[in-house]
Order: C-alpha cells, then structure tokens, then sequence
C-alpha cells in the first residue's frame, strides 16, 4: 500500500511539471495542434512527381525600429514646435552611436475640434463644432546593427515621452548568398531522389520529357508573432441568479517561426533569437510519352461476318 501511495504522488508531481515545460500557451483552450504526419499521395497516371524543400534561418545584421510621436499644440506653430524640440533632443544622444542612422517620417498634421454649446431660451441646446487646435503625427526610424542597442534607444527615447515602438524590421546583406546555397543544396538532393526513383522503378528517366518549377518565399520575425491568454479559471455551479465579474486577462506574445520538421534539409536549423527564414522549393513533374506507348499498336474491327480488317485510326 505504501509503494501505490509513493506512484500516486509521483504521477502527481510529474503532471504540473510537464505543463510547465510545454508552456503557458496550451493553457488556451482555443489553442490546436493539428496532425501534421506526412501524407505522400500517389502520383496520377500521367506523370511522376518529385520534390525538395530547403529551409535557411538566417541572422540579421541590420535593424531599423519604428517609433511613432504624437504632438497637440493649440496652433499649427506651437505643435511643431514642441514635437520638433522632442524628437530632436531624443536623436541628438542616439545619432553619436556607431552604427546608427536616423531618419523622421512625417505622418498627418491635421485640426482637431471639439463642440461648443449654444444656450437658446424657447429652444434645445445646439451643439456647434469649433477648431480647438492641432495635432501633429511622425514617425522615427532608427537603423542600427547591434540588436542589445535597442534597449538604450527605447530609454532615451522614454525621456523624451516617446514610447510607441510601431515595429521593428530585419535586414541581411547574405539573403541573396543564402537564396543561392538553398537552390544548389536542392538541386543536389533532386538528382539523388531521382536515381533513387530510377533504382525503384527500374526505367531510365533522363530521356523523357519533364516540367521543372521553384520558388522563394522569405518570412520576417515581424510577421510571425502569435497572442495567446495564459489564464485558469474555475467553473461555478451556481444555483441561483448572480453577478459574475471577470478579470482583465493578460495578452501575451510570442516568436511562432516556421517549423522545419516538413522540410528536405535545414540551414542553421537552431534558433535562439527570431531570424529570417528563407524557404525553397523546386519541383519536377516527368511527364509519360503517351504517343511513344501507343505507337505500334494494331487496331482491328470485326465485320458482321466474322471477319477481321485493320482500321487505319490516323
């Protein structure tokens, strides 16, 4: 009895720890993971399909953040001022970094009313909408190539009450280089595949004919994070009539890249920070000579006597 007692506990410890390592994304019960075995059909009858899919993470080496600065002034004077006397004593400490280059977007610039009301003694009260002043919208772009930098650009811009990170884009001066090796890489594993084909089926397929299509498809970190509700709640069997007041649960986000478990062969297959992933795929469809396999054939027509003629199908 003693040693059931001791398994129970451990099962029960076991549970809450494998939950934790998972993470707190499967608390979600909108959260699913769909069966993602592979599933290879057979090809048509008319022709023979083969593919690769190559997939490269690449580290960027160039940054550029997005931050938006929104300005109100009671004239168009006054809110250019103010915004141009924020933005420019937030840039003067930033532009002194190596490797850092600036540049400020102008975005709206436009009036802002509000309703003035206008008291009558036999009548409702009119509301007229009266100019009150202006507001002034840019956007800072800040390139840098050292990403622990953007931790001391979002602090001094914070002095300057600039805290809207609109986004942050990645840049690689290797993307054309890693397009190149995907392609080679690739090529290399079709032409094995098809001696294997070859092997398989015993036929000799560089004689027949064949259709070849590939394709790039790069995907920035900026597009590739998901939101989920890390929340428990407790269901209530209430048997009479109340109120229930629900808290506010936290959103989170999270780096979702692509998975490379579908793919031939991965390029730097460990992540650590988000990167951009380069995806390759080509395609090989060869074709059955359906003319070839019909040549040589003899088509005969049986007369009502019982005879037997060649019919001539050309």
């Amino acid at each position: 009895m003693k040693s059931l007692v001791t398994v129970l506990f451990v099962c029960l410890l076991i549970h809450p720890l494998l939950a934790q390592v998972s993470g707190n994304v499967n608390y979600q019960s909108s959260v699913q993971y769909t069966d993602r075995n592979i599933d290879v059909p057979f090809p048509a009858n008319t022709y023979l399909s083969v593919s690769v899919k190559g997939l490269a993470n690449l580290k960027a080496d160039t940054y550029v953040a997005i931050f938006s600065v929104n300005q109100v002034g009671k004239s168009a004077e006054e809110a250019t001022r103010l915004i141009d006397e924020r933005i420019n004593e937030a840039l003067t400490p930033i532009q002194t970094k190596t490797g850092v280059a600036t540049y400020v977007d102008m975005i709206s610039f436009v009036p802002m009313y509000d309703y003035e009301v206008e008291k009558k003694v036999f009548s409702k009260k009119t509301y007229n909408e009266v100019p009150t002043g202006f507001e002034l919208k840019k956007n800072i772009h800040i390139q840098y190539t050292d990403p622990a930098l953007l931790k001391t650009i979002i602090a001094t811009l914070a002095n300057s009450e600039i805290y809207d990170l609109v986004r942050v884009d990645y840049f690689s001066n290797e993307l054309e280089a890693t397009k190149k090796t995907l392609m080679n890489k690739a090529k290399t594993l079709l032409q094995e595949k098809l001696k294997n084909h070859e092997t398989l089926l015993s036929v000799r397929l560089d004689t027949v004919r064949k259709q070849l299509v590939d394709g790039y498809k790069v995907v920035l970190p900026v597009e590739m994070y998901r939101s989920y509700n890390a929340y428990n709640s407790s269901s209530l069997n209430l048997k009479k009539a109340a109120n229930v007041n629900t808290a506010d649960k936290n959103t989170t986000l999270y780096y979702q890249p692509v998975v490379d478990k579908e793919f031939d062969f991965v390029i730097n297959p460990t992540i650590l920070e988000p990167v951009i992933q380069v995806l390759y795929e080509v395609k090989l469809r060869v074709v059955k000579d359906v003319s070839r396999q019909s040549a040589g054939k003899e088509y005969l027509l049986v007369t009502p006597n019982g005879d037997l003629k060649n019919l001539n199908v050309d």
